[in-house]
């Protein structure tokens, strides 16, 4: 918990100054070297953190690394640095060069804010294309930050990450496949499903409607197996309220702090319509929502920036808050029912938009 505290105060410094910085310098004095610190490495300690680590390159002398992380004088990470404002992409990266020299098995590129790992996963003392972990300060995840945290001073373990390494990877790429696979059934899926049940040709007619049946069974599929965890929550929810009211009862004097907050199956029925409605622009994983006293909200990447709609469900009315016009310029709207968030959808798309 305490590493997720740390970064989470990074990335509020990262959006407090990253419009001032201009150049890849400043990023990494700014983001990048506090990064580093946070995983317990001391930047002022050159036999720990090397800074314009020389890593000569065949015939090239004099290149340089940005830093090098050394553990028991052995090199362990080495960092490229970019501009907060361009893309951490390993492709004309000067990374695959370095790495390739380098006695170190792990590489990270990054401008500040998304951090890419890479190791040789495909062919030994080769740098792979593609990372295989990623963490983005600006979307931590609770998963990423325990994987990171194999990388700390305290907590690097080689063996423990390259084993972790190629399941990562592919896990990583299995999901990205089967993301596409639910927005547009492949011909190979369709014919693996449908060959199992249907003896008659499949012919090209056939194929096409097949394909609609399998794209509608899937989003059916995974919106009841959603539906189906959302109740068996509200029953968890149901029971830790009720032990909380009983330790309230037996503790009143005490002042036992008992959430306020109870989700509704309204709402939740709610949050299901929207997401239904932005599944036609951006993947359903990046819509999320947060319960507060005061408002139910649904949010981008489960990010507080970036929210998509608030709903003010009371006894007498039911309200909805719009963002379309920019997140700071929310615009309730009276509801006559929850089948009424559908006549929204245009100012849905375009909340979606503004953020993309």
């Amino acid at each position: 918990m305490e590493l997720k505290l740390k970064l989470e105060q990074l990335h509020q410094r990262v959006n407090g100054l990253k419009d001032q910085i201009q150049t890849e310098e400043a990023t990494k004095t700014a983001f990048v070297m506090p990064f580093i610190q946070i995983l317990g490495y001391d930047i002022f300690n050159p036999t720990e953190v090397v800074p314009e680590f020389i890593a000569d390159i065949g015939t090239k002398k004099g290149e340089k690394v940005d830093f090098v992380i050394k553990k028991e004088d052995e090199p362990i990470l080495i960092i490229e640095c970019k501009n907060w404002k361009e893309n951490a992409d390993a492709h004309n990266s000067q990374l695959h060069r370095y790495y390739h020299v380098s006695k170190a098995r792990f590489g990270v590129l990054t401008n500040g804010i998304i951090y890419n790992f890479y190791t040789d996963l495909e062919k030994p003392n080769i740098m792979d294309e593609k990372p295989f972990f990623t963490i983005n300060l600006d979307d931590l995840k609770d998963n990423s930050i325990k994987v990171l945290e194999n990388f700390t001073k305290s907590g690097y373990n080689l063996e423990s990450i390259l084993d972790s390494a190629e399941a990562l990877k592919y896990i990583k790429a299995i999901r990205k496949e089967f993301e596409k696979e639910i927005e547009n059934p492949s011909d190979e899926l369709v014919r693996l499903l449908v060959n199992r049940f249907f003896e008659k040709p499949l012919t090209a007619n056939r194929m096409i409607t097949f394909k609609e049946y399998a794209k509608r069974a899937l989003s059916i599929s995974i919106s009841e197996s959603i539906s189906s965890r959302l109740k068996s929550a509200l029953v968890i929810n149901d029971n830790i309220e009720t032990e909380k009211a009983v330790v309230s009862t037996v503790n009143i004097d005490q002042n036992t702090d008992v959430s306020k907050v109870i989700t509704t199956e309204e709402e939740l029925e709610a949050f299901q319509i929207v997401k239904a409605i932005l599944r036609e622009r951006i993947s359903s994983d990046r819509i999320a929502y947060r319960d507060t006293q005061s408002y139910f909200g649904i949010l981008l990447d489960d990010n507080n920036r970036k929210p998509i709609c608030r709903f003010h469900f009371g006894t007498n009315r039911k309200l909805i808050e719009l963002f379309h016009k920019g997140k700071d310029s929310g615009e309730k709207i009276i509801l006559d029912s929850l089948d009424g968030i559908y006549s929204h959808r245009n100012e849905l798309h375009q909340t979606v938009e503004n953020y993309n």
